[in-house]
């Protein structure tokens, strides 16, 4: 399901494949959250500039075969490119490219970077079973009764 995203703007081929042959969704900052809340595994693929990442293409062209090797067991979207920074910046996302987990509506991990094969299988996996967490944002400064601040 397409989340009122604009897809007419240009995308790399390969990340644009994912939505047009393999059901992935479109999602942006404004979208993702009510995306993530329809339930189950949910994987958003940050590709990244594909000329500074050439990495992301890969991931892009690996992504299929990982949904194969995980029949059924995990959705998958993609973000427009202009559209990636405020996503990585909202789950703390700091490699390209990245593909952040969730699962029912909640912040699972991320992965980041190309993997071998079975590096990506063990990471998948691992990632699939853990439960859901605090992104690894930057944390909201606290004072404490003495003044000095600290990050949560």
């Amino acid at each position: 399901m397409n989340h009122l995203i604009d897809t007419a703007e240009p995308h790399v081929p390969l990340v644009r494949r994912l939505a047009d042959n393999f059901g992935a969704a479109w999602v942006d900052e404004s979208s993702v959250a009510a995306w993530i809340a329809e339930g189950g595994d949910r994987v958003v693929l940050l590709a990244g500039d594909p000329v500074r990442f050439p990495e992301g293409v890969d991931v892009a062209v690996v992504l299929p075969e990982l949904m194969k090797a995980f029949p059924e067991r995990f959705t998958v979207a993609v973000v427009p490119r202009d559209h990636e920074d405020a996503l990585a910046r909202r789950y703390g996302a700091q490699r390209w490219p990245t593909l952040l987990f969730f699962r029912a509506g909640q912040y699972v991990t991320a992965i980041g970077g190309m993997r071998d094969w079975d590096v990506f299988l063990k990471e998948i996996d691992a990632a699939l079973r853990m439960p859901p967490s605090r992104p690894p944002t930057i944390g909201i400064p606290v004072v404490s009764q003495a003044g000095a601040t600290v990050c949560q």
